[in-house]
């Protein structure tokens, strides 16, 4: 621990936190999603199945987990890797790459795409949501867990020597299974051994991300040193938002770039537009939360590749930040969101 103290470790190894720069917090570079797949409604098989190609572009973006294609982003290695090299010209520093166990994690590829375009990846231990553990995976104790977790970190992931600098994305569902309980309670254990940030999938409900902390806190987690994700497309009422923020995790909006009309996973959830996101994110400044806000783009099939048609790793540099800066949010608030505080996050304690 006294070597990470301080520390933020990436695929190439430890760096000084100041070295970062503008950071996203929750990518993929590689990974599959197959175990989310989503059957096409009657009629639609036959694009369904097709290859990608310009016709089918609208489809793919209203539709993207209904073609198995698409949900290989480990095929596009590299262009993914002209992605990060457009990133880096953009401005942007570092990411953080959220495949774990369960979704093809690969950090041999994370750590040559590091190398060649220079930008700081950190890598992510554990495990994902329910449907991806394994037999095996389900009958570890929370300690054998535990283990596998930590040594993610201090020794390497996957059979290699590349070590993971956070743990998560760790997958949860709605409810919480019995298996995810066991993962998130080794998390706990973990980040309690290492003093590393967390960062957690919750279910697609609005008490899921209460009902993830709860779990940790009790596990003895560091919820101050935890991320949770995807609250785009998880909590809508300003009031429960502010709810959940008082218990102290950072706040992700990561889902920048997705607007589609029907999401599959909830047909109850609207999903937001780019500008919704913006001003969610104006609110939670205006409420004094500036220091809890991390933003990403959670880049995990083709079609958001710009190969593809999509907006790519740089649309929050591009896009969004000049429209933040429209809508009551400060450079130096921006900064905070992008630069300070995965900074501080990312940090070991």
């Amino acid at each position: 621990m006294s070597a990470l103290s301080g520390k933020v470790q990436t695929v190439l190894g430890l760096v000084d936190p100041g070295q970062l720069g503008r950071t996203m917090t929750h990518e993929h570079l590689t990974m599959t999603f197959e175990c989310c797949y989503f059957p096409p409604v009657p009629g639609d098989e036959g694009v369904a199945e097709a290859p990608i190609e310009m016709k089918n572009l609208f489809w793919l973006k209203q539709n993207p987990y209904s073609s198995r294609e698409n949900l290989l982003l480990y095929q596009e290695t590299e262009a993914v890797r002209e992605e990060l090299l457009a990133y880096r010209r953009a401005g942007g520093g570092t990411i953080v790459e959220n495949t774990t166990t369960g979704i093809s994690r690969d950090v041999s590829t994370l750590q040559r795409l590091a190398r060649e375009t220079g930008v700081h990846i950190v890598a992510g231990a554990g495990y994902y949501v329910d449907v991806t553990h394994s037999d095996e995976m389900r009958k570890m104790t929370v300690e054998k867990l535990t283990d596998i977790i930590v040594s993610e970190v201090l020794h390497g992931a996957d059979g290699t020597d590349i070590k993971c600098g956070v743990i998560g994305e760790i997958g949860t569902s709605w409810p919480i299974t019995e298996s995810e309980t066991k993962v998130l309670r080794a998390t706990a254990h973990a980040q309690t051994q290492l003093g590393c940030p967390v960062i957690i999938h919750p279910g697609r409900n609005p008490a899921a991300p209460g009902a993830v902390v709860r779990i940790l806190q009790e596990a003895g987690g560091d919820i101050n040193k935890t991320v949770m994700s995807h609250l785009d497309r998880t909590i809508f009422d300003h009031g429960e938002l502010l709810e959940f923020a008082k218990l102290g995790s950072y706040l992700e909006y990561d889902l920048f770039g997705t607007e589609l009309l029907n999401y599959p996973y909830n047909p109850e959830v609207d999903m937001p537009s780019d500008y919704q996101r913006v001003m969610n994110l104006a609110f939670l400044v205006a409420e004094g939360y500036e220091d809890k806000i991390v933003i990403a783009h959670d880049v995990h099939t083709k079609n958001r590749l710009t190969k593809y048609g999509g907006h790519g790793y740089s649309h929050i540099l591009n896009n969004i930040v000049p429209k933040m800066l429209t809508r009551g949010i400060s450079q130096n608030q921006v900064d905070k969101i992008l630069i300070e505080n995965p900074k501080r996050w990312l940090t070991f304690k």
